[in-house]
């Protein structure tokens, strides 16, 4: 699918040389289901916490071949989602995001915008119907219909860092 139309260059951009959707593959990604949300378009939420405050419908749809990885899915409190952010641009290396004073490289902040479109979401998880391929989330911040390309439980003993730091 390409690249959103409204997610136009700015003046700080720097382009790859080449754009790495054009690349020969390296990797072979399946989609294993594709998220289901309230998010259609450009009101899609930034991030998780805006996610929960909008309190969006948030679910993963898993395929078939692909539903009895969930066993035991139910046991976790939390998950996260990786997806795969189809609509986004592949070439920008550099960016400055609306929220920051200077422009940053894309390894740098959360943005979708990157060689690699991956979108990572932490969500509470609410419930897992393994025959239907229905994994319920509390709140998700991704379109309706990103494939999704993992789902990972989240572990507090070894997924939390309380000393990190942000920039």
């Amino acid at each position: 699918m390409p690249p959103d139309p409204d997610k136009a260059l700015r003046p700080s951009d720097i382009l790859l040389a080449s754009d790495p959707a054009t690349a020969a593959s390296d990797a072979h990604l399946v989609y294993i289901g594709h998220v289901r949300s309230d998010w259609t378009g450009g009101e899609t939420p930034k991030n998780p916490t805006e996610a929960r405050v909008r309190q969006g419908n948030a679910r993963i749809e898993i395929a078939e071949p692909y539903r009895p990885g969930l066993k035991g899915l139910q046991n976790y409190s939390h998950v996260f989602v990786l997806v795969w952010l189809d609509r986004s641009r592949r070439d920008i290396i550099v960016h400055q995001p609306r929220h920051l004073h200077e422009p940053r490289g894309v390894f740098a902040m959360r943005s979708p915008l990157r060689p690699n479109p991956i979108g990572l979401s932490a969500a509470r998880l609410i419930a897992v119907d393994e025959a239907a391929g229905i994994v319920t989330l509390d709140a998700i911040d991704f379109r309706d219909g990103t494939p999704v390309i993992d789902i990972k439980p989240y572990r507090p003993g070894i997924d939390a860092i309380p000393d990190a730091l942000i920039g």
